[in-house]
């Protein structure tokens, strides 16, 4: 069930809405490109090539379809800033339902454009025939269509950096899709180390408070991390580590206590 002392921060509907179309088609513009060599690329995701990548940001999406079909779920069992750590006791399901769908694409770039075309197609019908309040039924439970769209930034934003450095593709990050999932990841921070002592900036989308200690309440803080919304979307999500982060001048951090790692990766 929900954590009552979790408060969601809130995210505007029709800007979410439109931030996940926009990262969709984004990720869609580029993978019809792809030649079966390129689908046939390694990825920083283990095993997964770019052709097992591309299926599962499909999945993500359809995610949205198939929980809004059928009846709706009579309770809500997870709250926006549950879903985070939520996602690591799916992960054996994810990959085998992934692979699974990038099986059924096989290696034609024909069939995987058609199944980006169809899956976009669902997910608008879905969209205006649904209502923020509307309880999907998910792999973790019922969920609010709202909640579960700010998810989706997270996924999409992701998934595109891990294209564009499987690909080189250089695909887009929509502006909006890109705030919501910096704004999340940092909540998420916030409430697996809840405090006050060390102030986390991502400009220019996000600052949280987190870590126990004195509250930093006026001024300068003492303990200040500051990076940039793709490297910290990489460190939340084990992309890259806090020790890589720092060596590459790619976080800035003061204070005795402003080390991040314990607390890294939030997203499973």
């Amino acid at each position: 069930m929900p954590t009552a002392r979790k408060r969601n921060r809130s995210y505007d509907s029709a800007r979410t809405r439109a931030a996940v179309l926009a990262q969709f088609a984004h990720v869609r513009d580029a993978v019809v490109t792809l030649t079966p060599e390129q689908l046939a690329l390694p990825t920083r995701l283990g095993e997964w090539t770019v052709r097992e990548l591309a299926a599962h940001i499909t999945m993500g999406v359809r995610s949205v379809v198939r929980g809004a079909t059928g009846p709706e779920p009579v309770s809500l069992d997870l709250t926006l800033l549950d879903w985070p750590p939520a996602t690591r006791k799916y992960a054996g399901q994810v990959d085998e339902d992934t692979r699974e769908i990038a099986a059924a694409a096989a290696d034609d770039p024909a069939a995987l454009a058609e199944l980006y075309a169809e899956t976009g197609r669902q997910f608008e019908e879905t969209l205006a025939a649904s209502g923020d309040e509307r309880l999907l039924t998910t792999r973790f439970g019922g969920v609010r269509l709202g909640d579960f769209l700010v998810t989706r930034t997270v996924e999409l934003i992701v998934h595109t950096d891990d294209l564009n450095d499987a690909t080189g593709l250089g695909i887009p990050y929509d502006r909006e899709a890109l705030a919501a999932c910096t704004r999340l990841l940092a909540d998420a921070l916030a409430a697996k180390g809840p405090g006050g002592s060390v102030e986390v900036r991502v400009p220019p989308y996000a600052v949280v408070q987190c870590v126990e200690g004195p509250k930093h309440t006026r001024g300068t803080p003492p303990n200040v991390v500051e990076t940039d919304p793709l490297t910290w979307i990489r460190l939340a999500t084990g992309r890259t580590t806090w020790a890589d982060a720092l060596a590459a001048a790619h976080v800035q951090a003061s204070g005795e206590r402003a080390d991040l790692s314990p607390l890294l990766p939030v997203l499973g």
